[in-house]
């Protein structure tokens, strides 16, 4: 997919700088606002894992109000990196197989927003690692990162790594914002300063209704991640 332009103009690929950072909330809010906004939108978890009680895509659609809204293409149940569990319960994952449906989904849908599994350099299947599958998809990133002290080194590092594999970065979501501390305060400023990407901070949502991820995001995220839409 990356060997050409691909995907809808409001596409994009929610990773984070580590696992736990509010990836599943971003796309649950993206793919939520994008249905509100009257696309065939689609999120898209290419391997859950720790599967159950973790479920990413049962969140995003009872976030967005409908079962088509979700879909994840794998799932194994140790809550590891892809590779290592599929390893540990002899279960066949072939990094083909994981990109071929990804590729699928993305093309039958009007918009996808594809999530991530844990950071980029998280192992997924033969070799290859989530930093692999994204730049393969070649659709726009958000990063998704934490707020307070030591996401400036991650999240700066995690854009470099994008960018170092030809994959644009939308913005930044800095997940978990109340700005209570002095690093909270000044991450934004200076994450813009460092990567000269846009970052959206993103406050605490109460998610026992999952349907508040898309409310939130729809009132702190610019209508501008959508490119083109």
């Amino acid at each position: 997919m990356s060997d050409e332009t691909t995907g809808d103009a409001g596409d994009l690929f929610v990773v984070g700088t580590d696992t736990g950072v509010g990836k599943t909330v971003v796309t649950a809010g993206l793919t939520g606002w994008l249905r509100e906004r009257g696309r065939d939108a689609i999120a898209v978890k290419p391997c859950q894992t720790g599967y159950p009680p973790d479920d990413d895509a049962a969140f995003v659609a009872e976030a967005c109000g409908s079962e088509a809204a979700a879909t994840c293409l794998r799932r194994l149940e140790p809550p590891l990196a892809p590779a290592v569990a599929a390893d540990r319960t002899d279960a066949d994952l072939a990094y083909g197989e994981i990109r071929e449906g990804v590729e699928a989904a993305v093309s039958a849908h009007g918009t996808a927003v594809v999530e991530g599994i844990g950071g980029l350099r998280v192992p997924l299947a033969d070799g290859r690692e989530v930093l692999d599958l994204v730049a393969d998809i070649g659709l726009p990133a958000v990063v998704v990162a934490r707020s307070g002290l030591g996401t400036l080194n991650h999240t700066g590092m995690t854009v470099d790594a994008l960018r170092g594999r030809g994959v644009p970065v939308r913005g930044i979501v800095l997940n978990q914002y109340e700005g209570a501390t002095t690093a909270e305060r000044t991450n934004p400023e200076v994450l813009e300063d460092m990567t000269d990407c846009p970052v959206w901070p993103l406050p605490p949502l109460s998610l026992s209704d999952p349907s508040a991820a898309v409310t939130g995001v729809r009132e702190h995220l610019p209508a501008t991640v959508f490119d083109g839409l």
